[in-house]
């Protein structure tokens, strides 16, 4: 099944590409290149072990304990980001962090009391450093053309799967759930890693995560609309939790003096960003990409850990 939801992510965003150019509606971005491929290979990379390392964690502990502790990721995330790639973390951050956490933790768990520490634990925290290492060595592309990204984690880490389940002998179901799982594929993991790869463009890798624990609740929320399955009492206690972490983090006011080096890059812009105040011979309307040089700046602004704005604190 992981498989088949990657594999269906790339095929579907390469129809997405294929349209685009067609119609004329592609909007140009920077492109992979060849000092990306080391975060282009260590994110294949994690993003196989990871699942890998969750199933024998499952196979050691009950799924509840692995449904626990793989809140870590949040938590996983935000400690690489901010210990290896000096992404910068306030304390309201944390504070929105450890109420996502826990509400995680109080939707994802029905007995606390009978939670124990095993082998299996070790493995499902494995998985969750993995996945936040992942969402880091993502970050680092973050600037590079999105549709790009999914494509290559989505051939990448669905063939590796895919030779991962033939090795262990797995058999393929019929033609009709494979075309599903493909189609699921595309929305569940293509369109959600699209969106992704954009929030951590402007976000950061340690923000994105905060708001991507969201998605339990939404997925709640649509069981409740189509299946009519009432939350519990503890849902609606996380879903305030939650809503307060939200909160948190959505209102970080973080600004102060700080200082742009001079740097040569390439990305997608705009000239309404006081960023990008410099001049063309030629006239570019709206968003566009090229090679562009920044000019040492020093001022003061609110703003968040997005591609300019790395500076230690």
């Amino acid at each position: 099944m992981a498989a088949l939801l990657y594999l269906g992510a790339g095929l579907g965003m390469c129809v997405v590409r294929l349209l685009n150019h067609r119609q004329g509606t592609e909007v140009k971005e920077a492109r992979i290149t060849q000092k990306d491929f080391p975060y282009v290979l260590a994110m294949i990379i994690l993003d196989i072990a990871a699942p890998v390392f969750l199933m024998v964690g499952l196979t050691l502990s009950s799924a509840a304990h692995a449904s626990l502790l793989g809140n870590f990721e949040i938590v996983a995330t935000s400690l690489i980001a901010l210990l290896i790639f000096q992404e910068s973390i306030g304390k309201r951050l944390w504070a929105a962090l450890a109420l996502i956490t826990l509400a995680s933790i109080i939707l994802s768990v029905e007995d606390l009391s009978s939670f124990t520490f095993s082998l299996g634990s070790l493995f499902v925290l494995l998985s969750c450093i993995c996945w936040g290492f992942e969402n880091n060595c993502t970050r680092k592309l973050a600037i590079k053309d999105p549709m790009d990204i999914v494509i290559l984690k989505g051939f990448g880490s669905g063939l590796g799967a895919l030779f991962l389940a033939l090795f262990l002998k797995e058999t393929l179901s019929g033609i009709g759930y494979i075309l599903g799982a493909l189609m699921l594929g595309f929305v569940a993991y293509g369109l959600s890693i699209f969106f992704y790869v954009r929030a951590q463009r402007e976000l950061g890798a340690a923000r994105t995560s905060a708001y991507y624990a969201l998605a339990p609740f939404i997925g709640v929320g649509l069981s409740f609309a189509i299946f009519r399955e009432m939350p519990n009492a503890s849902f609606l206690v996380a879903l305030g939790i939650m809503i307060a972490g939200a909160y948190l983090a959505s209102s970080e006011d973080h600004a102060h003096l700080h200082e742009h080096p001079a740097i040569t890059h390439e990305h997608r812009h705009s000239h309404k960003d006081p960023h990008h105040s410099h001049s063309h011979s030629d006239s570019f309307a709206g968003e566009h990409s090229h090679v562009h040089t920044h000019m040492p700046l020093a001022h003061s602004h609110h703003h968040t850990p997005d591609i300019h704005h790395g500076h230690i604190h």
